[in-house]
């Protein structure tokens, strides 16, 4: 069978090389050109008929591949699978870490997939090592990835290796990776935005107090604690960690860590605070235990349940945007 039957590239065409390949396989199996048990044209002969490197026919190959449309025997070649091209999407998820509002996003972006895709979920729990070595078994074996690059930077020639519109990326807004879709948080503007929001609350309180271990933690949301405090000319500090600090009446404290949350809410019942009244605490990241513990934290948090529809809606519709979901404060009794 001509070759050129078979696969059709446009090099003036937008749509990526290796998808047009895909798509020609896809074709051709549509116009019965190519059935159940037929060999295609070699990884080499494509290459060498398109100028193409091998990296993007295996990208192509290894899509097939994992949708079940092309097997590889071993010396002899890629043969047509099977002739079935309507493709169970199959997804995978890299997070950084397990924790209560990762599982917020997980089940909401499973519950509005609502059986359209077979979704693995992964962390790498902040190791680049492991990172890398997940994205890199991931590569050919599925159809979307959803990637949480977390503090890690110059990421973008590891997720080169991915087909590049299929790949979306979560929670943060990376330079090096503005050609991938994303559902972001800007975490500066959100905590100042959420400052002023509740503004008219903190207004009672004569320190704020920010505790941001760094690390993990995104810097940026400093700069926003920074920004508000003196615009509005607060009295506050920024520390690392509640060890050695000595909370008094008239501060209210921001508080990344939960281990942190518990040990302040302990403080403040030993030295008698009530909470909310002489003395505040806001916590980040909202939970339902947060919704009772010590009769309400308030939180400044973003909707995870929303970040995991607009994700699930990008798989599905592949869609292209880079959308920020905003961040809010959540008010209770702990302000």
């Amino acid at each position: 069978m001509p070759r050129r039957r078979v696969i059709a590239i446009n090099s003036k065409s937008s749509v990526p090389k290796y998808r047009q390949i895909i798509d020609s396989v896809q074709k051709a199996i549509e116009k019965r050109h190519l059935k159940k048990g037929d060999k295609v044209p070699s990884i080499n002969q494509i290459c060498s008929e398109f100028n193409l490197s091998r990296d993007t026919v295996m990208f192509a190959f290894n899509e097939l591949k994992s949708k079940g449309i092309l097997k590889s025997q071993p010396g002899k070649g890629y043969y047509i699978a099977s002739t079935e091209i309507k493709v169970e999407e199959r997804v995978f998820v890299l997070f950084d870490e397990l924790n209560a509002f990762k599982e917020d996003l997980y089940n909401s972006l499973i519950n509005s997939l609502k059986g359209k895709a077979t979704v693995e979920v992964y962390f790498h729990h902040f190791n680049y090592k492991v990172f890398k070595s997940l994205v890199t078994e991931s590569i050919g074996n599925y159809t979307s990835y959803l990637i949480m690059p977390a503090t890690f930077d110059n990421t973008s020639h590891l997720l080169s290796k991915l087909p590049q519109d299929r790949v979306y990326i979560i929670d943060r807004l990376k330079p090096e990776l503005s050609k991938y879709p994303v559902v972001y948080q800007d975490f500066e503007q959100d905590f100042y935005d959420a400052l002023v929001e509740g503004k008219e609350m903190i207004a009672k309180y004569r320190k704020l107090v920010f505790v941001n271990p760094g690390g993990k933690e995104p810097a940026e949301r400093s700069e926003g604690f920074r920004r508000f405090c003196k615009e509005n000319n607060f009295k506050y500090e920024i520390v690392k960690s509640i060890t050695g600090v000595k909370p008094a009446l008239w501060e209210a404290y921001f508080l990344i860590s939960d281990r942190d949350l518990v040990e302040m809410v302990k403080i403040a019942k030993y030295c008698k605070f009530k909470l909310g009244k002489k003395f505040g605490i806001v916590s980040f990241n909202d939970t339902m235990l947060k919704e009772v513990v010590a009769g309400g934290i308030t939180t400044i948090s973003t909707d995870f349940t929303e970040m995991g529809k607009m994700l699930a809606n990008m798989v599905v519709t592949r869609d292209k945007s880079q959308v920020r979901n905003k961040a809010r404060m959540i008010v209770r009794n702990s302000l």
